[in-house]
């Protein structure tokens, strides 16, 4: 998300950014960046497990920035575990609630927002097409993710409104070293990868 909002306030847009509760510090970095390329950030802490949470972060971005015509869904929760005995229900619906079910209500809140021409970016993941034995529920997310943006992309298409997503491989971001991967296959991650290295 970091990269992602700098760049497009680089390109020229102003941002509208939510982030985990607890994530300030971090959040008011990407607010320096996009403050210095010249454009306005509106910074959204929201936990996206509280189901009014996409009402309000729509409404807020709308408010604050006039309007919405791109919409980059890219929160994410993904934590390891080796053993479905030992996934606990609380983590499903958690993974479930913040990487699926908040993408559709924030969806559905910002469609009426978008004019023709606008677009909604979604990240899946090759972990939807090749999932890995210690990620079941992170990777049946992204599989979700993946079916929802095509029939969404068929749905909006008649209104002029974009849908892609992106299914990237291994990336490096603070997902991995917090939960995300097994800590003993932290020094490997991403070898297995075409380029043998993770982005």
């Amino acid at each position: 998300g970091r990269a992602a909002a700098i760049a497009f306030a680089r390109e020229g847009a102003d941002i509208a950014l939510q982030f985990f509760p607890g994530e300030e510090k971090d959040a008011e970095e990407v607010a320096k960046y996009v403050k210095d390329a010249g454009r306005k950030i509106v910074l959204l802490p929201f936990d996206l497990r509280d189901e009014q949470a996409p009402k309000e972060i729509i409404e807020k971005a709308v408010s604050e920035l006039g309007g919405l015509d791109t919409m980059v869904l890219n929160a994410g929760q993904q934590i390891s575990c080796q053993s479905i005995t030992e996934l606990p229900l609380e983590q499903i619906k958690d993974t479930f609630m913040v990487n699926i079910i908040a993408m559709f209500a924030l969806v559905k809140e910002a469609v009426p927002h978008i004019p023709a021409g606008g677009a909604i970016v979604t990240t899946t993941s090759v972990q939807a097409f090749n999932p890995s034995e210690h990620l079941l529920d992170y990777a049946a997310t992204k599989a979700s993710i993946a079916n929802f943006t095509i029939g969404l992309a068929k749905q909006l298409a008649p209104k002029g409104i974009r849908v892609n997503g992106i299914a990237p491989g291994p990336i490096w971001t603070p997902l991995q070293l917090d939960e995300g991967q097994p800590s003993d296959s932290i020094p490997e991650f991403g070898q297995q990868s075409l380029l043998e290295r993770a982005g």
